[in-house]
């Protein structure tokens, strides 16, 4: 990627070319070339709900209201090791999987937990030896516990089938275009409920570690152990964690390797939202990179892109294409190109793929998952002439 660099625009960014550099090379974690068995339980510690430790000071009052639904009274938790550098939103999920993200953002901003007395904010990280003040809360019963051993099984095996990876701490997923990572408004079925299902013989629930769109497709990276979870996410907040992302869009970019940087905000429209580009400094405006390197084309309609997202900002590669007038195709949300048509015998769906992962594995070494083209982007590949062997030039791009 060559090019000057040039200054950042503070209205909204510079579509730029950057330098060629080597895509890091980790060393593999040996298991990352086999799939291994299930973890058996090894006791470590679970992700249920449990009692205090801090001398019998804490209340954890249950008072149920009506089949499948509890009360808890009042918690006062005392930050473990094994919770240190936690997310004070991600201890909370954690702790009461059955309530809703959406909620416990609430509880939270509602000023209703406490941090050693003091209110804090979601992305707080705590420290061990914290005591955490928990209000009493609606929880529903456990996804799990209402599945009879049909549904259980049958929830075990689809996750069986989607798996491209797993060992006693991680699992990767092969996620589906339409099935959402967690719940929301009217969403009932999703991958974070499906995780009630693999819970092991201590109790312990697997946990995500990221997210993807619903209509996004491939790798997902799950923790099956709270260590794991720990590990993980420190390595995706110091960005050692490298993804990389496939997509077909609308035109060819120029030049055809290159660096966007810009602001994104969230805006609300009617009732949906939508991240746009926002000046530095704009409240709510978080600074977001994409590299981009074109792999092939089929003419000038069409681009196959690979993209490597320094950072991870809520529709960040959709809203960066289309920032570039390079909308990616089948996205209801961002594209805006007039009088576009789509080509004859493809599918009106997001093509857009999180095609590898590469992450330290917390025991040592790298896992390193590669997930397959979904059927639509397939058969438009295959509609395209387009060559999913190719050499992917976004490998050269930087880290940061």
């Amino acid at each position: 990627m060559r090019g000057n660099r040039g200054p950042r625009q503070p209205g909204g960014g510079k579509q730029i070319a950057g330098p060629r550099h080597a895509f890091p090379h980790f060393r593999r974690h040996p298991a990352a070339t086999k799939r291994r068995s299930k973890s058996d339980g090894s006791g470590r510690s679970s992700f249920e709900a449990r009692p205090s430790r801090d001398d019998g000071k804490a209340t954890e009052a249950v008072t149920r209201r009506g089949e499948g639904s509890a009360r808890s009274g009042v918690q006062n938790v005392t930050i473990g090791a094994d919770e240190n550098g936690m997310r004070v939103d991600r201890f909370l999920q954690a702790r009461f999987p059955t309530l809703s993200f959406a909620r416990i953002q609430r509880v939270i901003r509602k000023g209703e937990v406490g941090v050693n007395g003091k209110r804090v904010e979601a992305r707080s990280r705590l420290e061990a030896g914290q005591n955490v003040r928990i209000p009493p809360l609606r929880l529903e019963a456990s996804p799990a516990a209402a599945l009879g051993d049909a549904d259980g099984d049958n929830t075990r095996h689809f996750l069986k089938s989607i798996t491209l990876y797993e060992d006693d701490d991680v699992l990767v997923l092969n996620k589906p275009l339409g099935l959402a990572v967690q719940g929301g408004s009217g969403t009932t079925r999703h991958i974070d409920g499906m995780l009630e299902a693999l819970r092991d013989a201590q109790r312990q629930r697997p946990r995500l570690v990221h997210r993807l769109d619903k209509d996004t497709a491939g790798c997902l990276l799950v923790a099956k152990t709270r260590m794991a979870a720990a590990a993980l996410a420190k390595s995706f907040r110091s960005r050692s964690a490298r993804k990389i992302y496939w997509a077909l869009v609308a035109g060819v970019p120029k030049p055809h390797q290159g660096r966007i940087s810009t602001f994104l905000a969230k805006e609300q429209r009617d009732e949906d939202s939508v991240m746009r580009i926002a000046r530095h400094g704009e409240e709510g405006a978080s600074h977001a990179i994409t590299y981009y390197a074109v792999v092939e084309t089929a003419g000038p309609a069409l681009a196959w892109l690979s993209l490597k997202p320094v950072t991870g900002r809520t529709h960040q590669l959709r809203a960066h294409m289309a920032h570039i007038g390079h909308p990616i195709v089948g996205d209801g949300k961002y594209f805006a190109r007039e009088n576009w048509q789509l080509p004859g015998g493809m599918q009106n769906r997001l093509h857009l793929l999180a095609r590898r992962i590469a992450v330290p594995h917390p025991r040592g070494g790298v896992i390193d998952v590669t997930a397959p083209l979904p059927p639509h982007m397939q058969q438009s590949w295959n509609l395209l002439g387009l060559d999913a062997k190719r050499y992917d030039p976004i490998e050269d791009a930087p880290a940061d």
